[in-house]
């Protein structure tokens, strides 16, 4: 699974390296190189505010998503929701592998849909990998320690 968090930078061009860990991970755990690279779910902030960050998808995790969506019933979401869906986060996808260093070209409406300036995080998600730049990043932290649930017992259930 994709573990940790790493700081690194995108270019001018939008070229990054995906940190070593998690081509590792790609590799081993799923058993390809290929990924691909699209929108993540929207960040809400409140007052109607909406950041994106970019999350990476191995290949096979991916293509699962697609058949799932490709229908889409049984995960309670109108029509209208399931479009949405799919235009935020299939549309814009692209498969990528990195090159011998580790680098990937982000294309343009990636970086700008994300914000992607100089200084980026790569959150280890598990099966996905979460990329945002370093002002989104404040604020999902700010936001994280406004949603953890402190006093539920269901922390005591995940031996948290």
């Amino acid at each position: 699974m994709f573990r940790g968090k790493f700081e690194t930078t995108i270019d001018a061009k939008g070229r990054t390296s995906i940190p070593a860990k998690f081509r590792e991970v790609l590799v081993a755990t799923f058993g390809d190189d290929r990924f691909f690279l699209t929108k993540s779910s929207p960040v809400r902030f409140g007052e109607g505010r909406v950041c994106y960050g970019l999350v990476i998808y191995p290949y096979n995790i991916f293509l699962a998503l697609e058949e799932k969506l490709k229908d889409g019933t049984g995960f309670g979401l109108s029509l209208a929701e399931l479009a949405a869906v799919k235009r935020t986060v299939l549309v814009p996808a692209v498969e990528c592998v990195a090159d011998k260093l580790g680098r990937v070209l982000v294309p343009s409406d990636l970086r700008k849909s994300a914000q992607l300036e100089r200084e980026i995080h790569f959150v280890g998600m598990q099966n996905k990998v979460d990329i945002y730049s370093d002002a989104v990043w404040a604020r999902v932290c700010e936001q994280d320690e406004q949603n953890f649930p402190v006093d539920s017992p269901s922390l005591a259930g995940l031996g948290l």
